[in-house]
C-alpha cells in the first residue's frame, strides 16, 4: 500500500495577467487578423495569470532578455539559449522545491529517502535534475535515481506509478518525485493556430510528491493510491506533439484535443473503474489536468459533472495555467487542502499528453 504523504508545489517569483500577455504577443505581429485571433483565444481561456522564469516583458524592465534585444525589439532565441535559461532556473527551483518537500512533511525526514525520480519536458543538462535533488538533501549516493524525460503532460502519472510499485515491493521506501517545467521558455514569436494557443496556455512551476508504504501520521492529510490505468486515443497522434526546432520546441496543440479527449472520456473511464468495484458515481472530486478550459468543459460535461466536482481544476488553470506534468499535483494538492475534502474521498485524477495519451490515478483521501 502508498501513500501520497505530501504534495507541495513551487512557481517562479514573476507573474504575468493573462491580458498583458495577449497584449505582448499582439505587439509581435503585424496581422490585424493574427491580432483579432490572439485576443479572442487569450480572453476565453480562462486563464488570469501565469508565472515564468523570464523577466522580459516586467514593466519598467530595460536591456536585453531572452526575447527581446538591449533596445527593446523582439528577438526569436536559439535552442540553446532557450536551454541554458532552464538549465540556471532548474538549479534554483529544484532544490527549492526538493528541500521544501521535505520540510512541510511531518515524519519524513531526507535520511527517509530511497529513491528520487525527476520529471521534465522543457530542457536537459546532464547530470541532471535527480543529482540536484541529491545535493540539495545531502542524500546518500546510493539512493536509486531516475528521471523521466520529454513525456509532456501526463508524465506524473508514470512517477506516481513507479514510485508506488516501489513501496509495494519494499515496504521501508520513501520516494520523492518532482516535476520542473518551464514552458514559456518556448515562447513561439509565430502566427500559426498551434503556437498561438500554445503561447496562450503554457507556464512555469513545479510540484513535488512524497510517497511512502507508511500511513500519515495523526492530523496529517494524505492520499492512499487506489489505482492507475491508462489508454490512448490514436485518432489524436497527430493533434498534440512536439519537436526541437533550432529556436525552441515546436508544438502542435489541435483545437481539435478538446473534442477526441471528451469524445472518448467517458469509455475510458467505465474501463478504468471495469477492474474495481468503483463506478464513477463514487468519484467524490475530479482532479482533471487544466490543459485548456475547453478540455474542462469537454470532460465537465461528458462525465456529468458538477460544477463543484472540478473546480479545483478551474482555479488552478485560472491562476496558474497549464504548467505540463506539474499541474496535476496543483490540482491533487489543491483538492486535498480543500476543508470540504472528508476522510474516505474518492479522487479521480486525470491527465493528457502525447499520443494522444490518456492517464488517470484514483486516490483515496486520508484525514488521519
Amino acid at each position: 500500500m502508498a501513500y501520497l504523504r505530501h504534495l507541495e508545489t513551487l512557481v517562479p517569483e514573476i507573474s504575468y495577467p493573462q491580458e498583458l500577455a495577449s497584449e505582448i504577443l499582439s505587439s509581435r505581429t503585424e496581422s490585424d487578423r493574427t491580432r483579432r485571433y490572439i485576443r479572442k483565444v487569450y480572453g476565453e481561456s480562462g486563464i488570469k495569470k501565469r508565472h515564468s522564469v523570464v523577466p522580459d516583458f516586467l514593466e519598467g524592465r530595460n536591456g536585453p532578455g531572452l526575447f527581446v534585444t538591449a533596445d527593446g525589439s523582439a528577438k526569436e532565441p536559439t535552442t540553446g539559449e532557450r536551454n541554458d535559461v532552464y538549465v540556471r532556473e532548474a538549479k534554483r527551483l529544484i532544490p527549492e522545491i526538493a528541500r521544501n518537500t521535505v520540510a512541510n512533511c511531518q515524519g519524513i525526514e531526507a535520511s527517509d529517502i530511497t529513491h528520487v525520480i525527476t520529471v521534465s519536458c522543457t530542457g536537459f543538462f546532464n547530470p541532471g535534475p535527480d543529482l540536484l535533488v541529491i545535493d540539495a538533501l545531502d542524500l546518500s549516493p546510493k539512493v536509486q535515481r531516475y528521471h523521466l524525460g520529454f513525456m509532456g503532460c501526463y508524465a506524473a502519472f508514470p512517477a506516481l506509478k513507479m514510485a508506488s510499485q516501489f513501496c509495494d515491493l519494499d515496504d521501508s521506501a520513501t520516494v520523492l518525485v518532482v516535476c520542473l517545467e518551464l514552458c514559456s521558455i518556448h515562447l513561439q514569436n509565430k502566427d500559426d493556430l498551434d503556437s498561438i494557443v500554445a503561447n496562450s496556455v503554457f507556464a512555469d512551476g513545479a510540484a513535488a510528491a512524497l510517497v511512502s508504504s507508511r500511513p500519515p501520521a495523526a492530523g496529517q492529510r494524505a492520499y492512499k493510491v487506489n489505482q492507475f490505468a491508462c489508454n490512448l486515443a490514436r485518432e489524436g497522434i497527430e493533434d498534440m506533439a512536439w519537436d526541437i526546432g533550432d529556436h525552441g520546441f515546436n508544438i502542435v496543440l489541435s483545437k481539435y484535443v478538446a473534442r477526441i479527449i471528451g469524445a472518448g472520456i467517458k469509455g475510458l473511464i467505465e474501463e478504468v473503474f471495469s477492474e474495481s468495484r468503483l463506478t464513477a458515481d463514487d468519484i467524490t472530486r475530479w482532479a482533471v489536468h487544466p490543459g485548456g478550459r475547453a478540455i474542462l468543459d469537454k470532460i465537465e460535461t461528458s462525465l456529468e459533472l458538477t460544477a463543484d466536482q472540478i473546480k479545483a481544476s478551474r482555479e488552478i488553470l485560472s491562476n496558474y495555467g497549464n504548467m505540463s506534468s506539474a499541474t496535476v499535483l496543483f490540482v491533487l494538492a489543491s483538492v486535498l487542502a480543500d476543508e470540504s475534502t472528508k476522510d474516505g474521498d474518492t479522487v479521480c485524477a486525470m491527465a493528457f499528453g502525447p499520443g494522444l495519451t490518456i492517464e488517470t490515478g484514483v486516490f483515496d483521501a486520508v484525514l488521519a
